[in-house]
């Protein structure tokens, strides 16, 4: 049984991550967001799984995808696991509702290009 992970693997676990935060953020308002300590924690979590998995993805892959924010991905990682009592709620929201949309619809184009798929 091979239990290699490929290139293919991690960015369809980002897809999944991606996909999960879209759906469940939604029509939260940033109130809801601020006062929903679970649903915060598990955005913020799918947000770390996402910087997680994009670390494992070979250099070419990451290079040969230049329209997406590697280092932006790192650096929110980083600000959430190490500032995690301090993150600006209001970058978090942005982010949840902005940029994760429009990175999972990047990223949704690449895998299907990759798989043969047609949007």
């Amino acid at each position: 049984m091979d239990n290699r992970k490929t290139d293919t693997y991690y960015a369809r676990k980002i897809e999944d991550d991606l996909e999960f935060v879209v759906k469940h953020t939604a029509n939260v308002a940033q109130e809801e967001l601020a006062e929903n300590e679970i649903l915060l924690d598990s955005m913020l979590f799918r947000l770390i799984q996402v910087s997680e998995n994009a670390k494992h993805l070979s250099e070419e892959y990451r290079r040969s995808r230049p329209s997406i924010p590697w280092m932006a991905i790192s650096g929110l990682r980083n600000r959430i696991v190490h500032d995690y009592g301090h993150v600006e709620l209001g970058i978090v929201y942005e982010t949840l509702k902005n940029d994760i949309p429009e990175l999972l619809s990047v990223i949704r184009k690449d895998n299907n290009a990759d798989s043969g798929e047609d949007d």
